[in-house]
């Protein structure tokens, strides 16, 4: 069996709970109300995403190459 790693984001949602998405697989996105619920339901949603792309004979993205930068940008207040 192998194994793939894929970077996943959390964010906390002001109704409470996190949605997680995974950048490298386009429009895998789920939830869970604790960070262990979400990571374990980004686990499942990404099984189940492959699982798709492979039944449909589609390339499964791999983040092999992918580099991460975090930006910090100075923005203006707007005007009231």
């Amino acid at each position: 069996m192998k194994q793939l790693t894929y970077r996943i984001l959390l964010r906390k949602e002001p109704e409470g709970g996190y949605t997680v998405i995974v950048p490298s697989l386009p429009g895998c996105v789920t939830y869970g109300d604790t960070i262990e619920e979400a990571i374990e339901m980004a686990k499942e949603a990404i099984e189940v995403y492959i699982e798709s792309l492979r039944e449909h004979g589609e390339e499964v993205p791999t983040e092999e190459g992918t580099l991460e930068y975090t930006l910090t940008v100075n923005v203006r207040k707007a005007h009231a």
